[in-house]
C-alpha cells in the first residue's frame, strides 16, 4: 500500500512525531460543511476540527479578516495594547454571561484550563479541586490532573499530580456534595461531556454545583471549550441551565479555525492574580483577534445558535428513527450528538469515511460522535443519516456500485 501513498502523506508519516494516529487521506480544501482530499473526493465533515469549525470551513468573513489583518500587523504582545485585541475583547464580553467580563487570552483549550487552574488557586487561596469522572480537560501536565481517562495520565506517572483532585461521578449529586468542602478551590465540569461519550448534564446537577460552590466559597468553572459558541443551540451551554459560573474556559470555535483560547472570569477572580502571575507570548495576537471578531459577529448575524438548535433537533430525530438493533441510545444537545452502539464504534466510523465520504469521530469505544459545522444543510444531514443507516446494516456502497458495473458489463457482453 505504501507505493500508492501520495508524497504529502508519505512526508507527514515520515517526519511527524507519530503521537497522533493518521488517516490514509490528505485533506486540502474546505468550505462550509464539506472538505476535499487531494484526489478531489468530497466529504461531509462531521468532525469540524474536533468542534472548531462551527461557522463552517473558510467562512468568507473570517478569511477576509485574516487577509486584511495579515497585511497590517500579525503579532503584538499583550503588554502593548492593540486595536484589534480591544475590539475582540469588547465583542467577546458582549456575548458572555453577565459578570464574566475579565479575560485571559491564550492559544488553546488546554492553555485556557491551565490559566483557570492558576486563577482558581489565587482567587480562593485553596489548592483542592473537584473534577468529573469521564471528563476531559486537556493533555498538558497541569490540565491532565483534571482529566479522568487513565490512558492519558498513566504514561507520565507521578509527574501528573492529581493528589489534590477529587473525581466524582458525572451527574451524581450526592458524590458532589460529599466532595465539595471549604478546602475546594473550584469545581470543574463540562456542561456536556464530549470525550466522555456526549453526555449532557442534568439541570439539577449543574444547579447544585452552583449552589454548593457558593456555599463553600469555591469557584464554579465550566469547561465550554467544545460546547461554546453556538454548538449546543445557545451561545454557551451554561444558558441551558440558568447558571452563571465564576469562570469559563473557551477555545475551539471562537476564531473560526484560527488557534485561540481564553479564560473568562469575574473581576473578583481576576484581581486576585498577582501581576505577572501568568502570561504567554502569542495570546491575544492581532491575527487571532481579527478572526475572532469576524467569527463571533458571523455567529450573531447568521443566528447560528438557533440554527444549531433546529438542525440538532432534526439530526437527532432522524437518528432516532433509524431501525437498528445496534443502536443503544442517541443523545446530545444542539449539534453535539452521540450515538451509543452496543458494539465497538470504530468499524462504523471507518466505513463512514472510506465507503460513504462522511467524517465522524469516536467518543468512548462505543460512541459515534457527530460535530458538524452549524452551517450543515438539512440535505447534508439527510445524506449523513442515509449513509449511517447503510453502514449499520453492513451495506458497502462501493461494493454495490462495483457489482452493478460488473453486471452491466456482463449484460452488454451477452447482448453483443
Amino acid at each position: 500500500m505504501t507505493s500508492t501513498r501520495s508524497k504529502w502523506l508519505e512526508a507527514e508519516l515520515k517526519y511527524d512525531s507519530r503521537v497522533v494516529g493518521k488517516h490514509e487521506v490528505v485533506m486540502t480544501r474546505g468550505l462550509g460543511a464539506t472538505v476535499w482530499d487531494e484526489t478531489g473526493r468530497s466529504y461531509i465533515d462531521c468532525v469540524a476540527g474536533y468542534g472548531v469549525a462551527n461557522i463552517g470551513h473558510s467562512h468568507p468573513d473570517v478569511v477576509r479578516a485574516i487577509k486584511d489583518q495579515a497585511e497590517r500587523l500579525i503579532v503584538m504582545p499583550q503588554s502593548l495594547p492593540n486595536d484589534r485585541r480591544a475590539e475582540f475583547l469588547t465583542e467577546l464580553v458582549s456575548v458572555t454571561p453577565q459578570g464574566l467580563d475579565r479575560v485571559f487570552l491564550c492559544n488553546s483549550g488546554t492553555e485556557a484550563m491551565e490559566a483557570a487552574k492558576k486563577f482558581a488557586i489565587t482567587g480562593t487561596g485553596r489548592k483542592r479541586f473537584v473534577s468529573m469522572k469521564r471528563g476531559f480537560s486537556g493533555r498538558s501536565l497541569g490540565a491532565l490532573a483534571f482529566t479522568w481517562e487513565p490512558k492519558y495520565r498513566e504514561p507520565f506517572g507521578d509527574a501528573v499530580d492529581n493528589r489534590n483532585v477529587d473525581f466524582v461521578t458525572y451527574g451524581n449529586i450526592e458524590e458532589l456534595r460529599a466532595a465539595v468542602t471549604d478546602q475546594t478551590a473550584a469545581v470543574i465540569l463540562e456542561p456536556v461531556q464530549g470525550e466522555g461519550g456526549v453526555r449532557p448534564a442534568s439541570p439539577e446537577f449543574i444547579q447544585e454545583a452552583r449552589r454548593l460552590t457558593r456555599e463553600k466559597g469555591a469557584l464554579l468553572i465550566l469547561d465550554e471549550i467544545q460546547t461554546g459558541f453556538c454548538r449546543t443551540g445557545k451561545m454557551f451551554a451554561a444558558e441551558h441551565y440558568g447558571v452563571v459560573p465564576d469562570g469559563m474556559t473557551l477555545a475551539k470555535a471562537m476564531a473560526g479555525g484560527v488557534p485561540i483560547g481564553a479564560f473568562v472570569m469575574t473581576a473578583e477572580v481576576a484581581d486576585r492574580m498577582p501581576a505577572g502571575g501568568h502570561g504567554g507570548t502569542f495570546g491575544g495576537n492581532p491575527l487571532a483577534m481579527a478572526a475572532g471578531v469576524a467569527a463571533i459577529r458571523a455567529m450573531k448575524r447568521e443566528g447560528m445558535a438557533e440554527q444549531a438548535r433546529e438542525k440538532g433537533a432534526y439530526f437527532m430525530e432522524r437518528l432516532r428513527a433509524i431501525q437498528s438493533p445496534k443502536i443503544r441510545e442517541v443523545r446530545g444537545l444542539g449539534l453535539m450528538i452521540g450515538v451509543e452502539l452496543k458494539e465497538k464504534s470504530a468499524p462504523y466510523i471507518h466505513a463512514l469515511e472510506h465507503d460513504e465520504g462522511i467524517l465522524t469521530l469516536q467518543a468512548t469505544p462505543l460512541v459515534v460522535r457527530f460535530l458538524p459545522p452549524v452551517t450543515i444543510s438539512r440535505e447534508q444531514i439527510d445524506t449523513v443519516i442515509a449513509a449511517f443507516e447503510r453502514v449499520l446494516n453492513g451495506v458497502n456502497p462501493r461494493a454495490e456500485r462495483q457489482a452493478e458495473l460488473a453486471a452491466a458489463q456482463q449484460e452488454q457482453v451477452q447482448t453483443e
